[in-house]
């Protein structure tokens, strides 16, 4: 113990009930009255523990029934944040909160004597004046942090206040939930202003971190964790290079940290085409699209000279690491694609997204608007590479390809049809085996599918 006084906080419990509103989810607050604290002022329904035989649980039951008259099961209680708080005298205390969105009976004030007024209100519009405290809570709350520290300074008001905001979130362990990391946080909110809302949104099979950015005065951001500097500086070159070109149909980039390998961009709308389900009419009008905004991609900037560059690097340990998967002939298949790839004639270099596909092309069906999102792995190559890893949700729909053909606005030349076919084998083995090291079945899966694919159109 390197002090010389040990902490003693008291423990509260604070209630977040939540219902669904009108213009969104809406929070209960109750206002103080009486000969009390922080008369006039609004906070959650809370209270201590009465006693030292009281659980946190059975307080927050307890609390709940006392002030608003509303019957929790405890069953329905979920933990939401826990907050340790000093307030400008020194006086510590941890708060523990709750969410719940289910109960008995109808909220309404109990204890006249304490509490004046009750009612519904917006995470975005919550009433005022409010214990700084508890809106410390409500903020860490909706930022989906499960823990955080709220120190005052002596002389800092009692009531929030915006520009004496002392929060500080601890993020979680790493996975969905969590918080960026406090550097992160302070990154993105030089550049966009105050956040309130962080929602983890990335791809469960990626390294890279993705988190939808809520801010104070309502705007929305996403902000993207590289998983290394390659793919931090190919986003970045992407975005600020022929991205742009593109319009409302990509993200725009509104700040880069190369040290953090952090990028705060523009929100795009739509729904992501991965599983998602259209009529038929309505998915040839959708490839229609991506072939259009295919070829904005392969005509943002002008061609450069024909290269061989063709990615026969890695084949060996890709191949060493799908052979387990493997049907009987495909490797055999695989190295006779890799030898003929040496006497392919080189084709054209244009931009390329590099990772063309439905889970990152986005679709908003009242405005019938495509976009497109994650250019970590853009960089310059053959026009086809674009449509290797698309070319899976087009098998046995030769209506979906033809769409697809008319919208990009011509058909593949025989050079480019033989670079497809060697790229999408190169494509399946890699996707094999970093489906296999990283217990991705669908990668797995759709390697072996491409793999079939391709020998029985070799057939003769």
């Amino acid at each position: 113990m390197s002090g010389a006084q040990r902490h003693t906080e008291p423990l509260d419990v604070h209630l977040i009930a939540v219902r669904d509103g009108a213009a969104g989810p809406e929070v209960l607050m109750s206002r103080r009255a009486g000969d009390m604290y922080a008369a006039g002022w609004w906070p959650l329904v809370s209270g201590h523990l009465d006693g030292p035989w009281e659980d946190m649980v059975a307080a927050l039951v307890r609390e709940a029934r006392e002030e608003s008259g509303v019957v929790v099961d405890p069953a329905d209680l979920r933990a939401a944040v826990t907050v340790h708080h000093r307030s400008p005298a020194g006086d510590g205390k941890i708060g523990v909160f709750f969410e719940v969105r289910r109960w008995k009976g109808t909220p309404e004030v109990m204890e006249p004597d304490v509490c004046d007024a009750m009612g519904w209100f917006s995470f975005d519009a919550l009433p005022e004046p409010m214990v700084a405290y508890c809106r410390a809570g409500l903020d860490a709350y909706r930022s989906g942090a499960r823990m955080a520290v709220h120190f005052q300074e002596p002389g800092d008001p009692i009531a929030y206040d915006r520009s004496v905001d002392r929060l500080i979130l601890i993020p979680g362990p790493r996975g969905r939930g969590a918080v960026p990391e406090r550097a992160v946080r302070a990154f993105v909110e030089q550049a966009v202003g105050q956040v309130t809302a962080w929602t983890d949104v990335s791809w469960v099979r990626e390294e890279s971190r993705v988190w939808r950015a809520g801010g104070a005065e309502g705007g929305e951001w996403y902000v993207k964790i590289h998983q290394n500097d390659r793919f931090h500086h190919r986003e970045v070159d992407a975005l600020r290079s022929w991205v742009p070109g593109l319009g409302a149909a990509g993200p725009r980039l509104v700040a880069a940290d190369p040290a953090l390998r952090a990028v705060v961009l523009t929100a795009v709308g739509g729904r992501t085409l991965h599983g998602a389900v259209h009529p038929p009419e309505q998915q040839r009008r959708i490839f229609h699209r991506i072939g259009r905004l295919a070829a904005s991609i392969h005509h943002s900037t002008p061609p450069r000279p024909a290269a061989d560059n063709l990615p026969l690097a890695r084949l060996e340990r890709h191949l060493a690491g799908a052979l387990p998967h493997l049907a009987p002939g495909d490797e055999e298949f695989i190295r006779a694609a890799a030898e003929r790839s040496t006497g392919l004639a080189p084709v054209e270099i244009v931009p390329t997204h590099g990772d063309f596909q439905l889970r990152n092309l986005r679709w908003d069906e009242s405005a019938e608007d495509l976009y497109v999102i994650d250019f970590e792995r853009s960089e310059p190559g053959p026009a086809v590479r674009d449509f290797v890893r698309l070319s899976d949700a087009w098998h046995g729909r030769p209506d979906l390809f033809q769409a697809l053909l008319d919208g990009y606005g011509r058909r593949f030349q025989p050079e480019e049809e033989a670079q497809f076919t060697v790229l999408s084998v190169l494509d399946a083995v890699s996707g094999i085996a970093y489906g296999t090291a990283h217990g991705d079945p669908e990668l797995v899966e759709r390697g072996l599918r491409t793999l079939t694919r391709l020998r029985t159109e070799q057939r003769p």
